[in-house]
């Protein structure tokens, strides 16, 4: 079939999920550099004579060779696995999660989220990939808290999407200015004139939370308190979820009963 040529190509790739597959196989989802998502078959590595299973685990960043279809026939609606034939770690973030569970919920929920928005398999998303990375190594690092971590790339991930909330005009209007209220359905903070019925009115701090994340501003976000923390994330998840139509699986599952800093 035209454009549907079998080969070996290699990629750097964040392993997203992986599934069991049979007695010993793993179905993998990938989120590649520059072939976007793709599922690949690995086979045998659930096996503990596995040359590469310990490489295969979530979260890691690896050097991957895969054989399968690197240009896809638009007019395909089924995509057909891949195979995993060859993979050399880079950095396998997975193995610093182990023992901790605030932050190995929050990789999970960073990982569905990159899932969730690249619907289209081997549809390239450099950014949001070079983001994905980001967030991982951050975690990785434990140099800010894991829900901060989480939150910071969850607002980032809407921006590339074309999502992000409106924090410094009004998101109906277009009125300049920090605004007091907030209204997921209508994008974001919102003015008085254009406030509706429902929009809450979140603490000036949560706000400043919000925009520090938004462009990086680790120095505010690590000095901000408990509360505006927790009223942040409520809305950053209220946001995102509303416009993926559903919620994440793993959301509801991030433990931010601890701040995951370095001590």
């Amino acid at each position: 079939m035209p454009g549907m040529r079998t080969k070996l190509y290699r990629d750097d790739a964040i392993v997203l999920r992986a599934q069991k597959l049979g007695e010993s196989d793993r179905i993998i989802t990938l989120f590649t550099r520059r072939h976007g998502r793709v599922r690949a078959v690995a086979r045998g590595v659930r096996r503990t004579t596995s040359r590469f299973g310990a490489r295969l685990e979530p979260f890691g960043h690896i050097d991957v060779q895969l054989a399968g279809s690197a240009t896809v026939n638009p007019a395909t609606v089924e995509r057909a696995l891949h195979m995993v034939s060859q993979v050399e770690g880079i950095d396998l973030y997975g193995r610093t999660f182990l023992d901790d569970y605030p932050r190995y919920t929050a990789a999970s929920a960073i990982a569905e989220t990159a899932e969730r928005l690249t619907p289209i398999e081997q549809e390239p998303s450099l950014r949001l990939f070079l983001l994905t990375l980001g967030a991982l190594k951050a975690l990785s690092a434990r140099e800010h808290a894991g829900p901060l971590v989480l939150d910071a790339y969850l607002l980032r991930a809407m921006a590339t999407a074309g999502w992000a909330p409106a924090l410094s005009g009004c998101a109906v209007c277009g009125t300049a200015g920090r605004h007091s209220a907030f209204s997921v359905p209508a994008g974001g903070s919102v003015c008085p004139d254009c406030r509706p019925p429902g929009a809450t009115r979140p603490a000036p701090a949560t706000l400043d939370l919000m925009v520090a994340l938004a462009d990086g501003d680790w120095k505010v976000a690590d000095a901000s308190e408990e509360r505006p923390r927790r009223e942040c994330s409520g809305l950053v998840a209220a946001h995102l979820q509303w416009h993926l139509e559903r919620g994440l699986r793993s959301l509801p599952l991030v433990d931010r009963t601890s701040n995951g800093e370095r001590t």
